[in-house]
């Protein structure tokens, strides 16, 4: 990832011991316009965000709050939900 440290440790951190202060918003709720892929441009999507944001979004590294965009794949939602335990969900 260019370089930089992963940003899972600090998430993982942030949900154990703060758990209160993280905030989590679906992206469905953020889109107000998206484009597919196509011969001219890349695929985009345009997010509203508020200011404060925005606003840490530049800047020093130092200042910034951590913004991540994460992605829980359908499978994993389904196992999540199901009480079933197969196999490769023992540890």
């Amino acid at each position: 990832m260019n370089g930089q440290p992963s940003p899972l440790e600090p998430l993982l951190k942030a949900l154990e011991k703060y758990p209160q202060r993280v905030e989590v918003v679906p992206l469905r709720e953020l889109v107000v316009e998206s484009a597919r892929e196509n011969d001219k441009r890349p695929a985009f999507v345009k997010l509203h965000l508020p200011d404060e944001v925005v606003k840490g979004l530049r800047g020093r590294a130092e200042e910034q709050d951590l913004l991540l965009v994460v992605r829980v794949p359908r499978e994993v939602l389904q196992r999540a939900e199901s009480n079933l335990i197969l196999p490769g969900d023992l540890r």
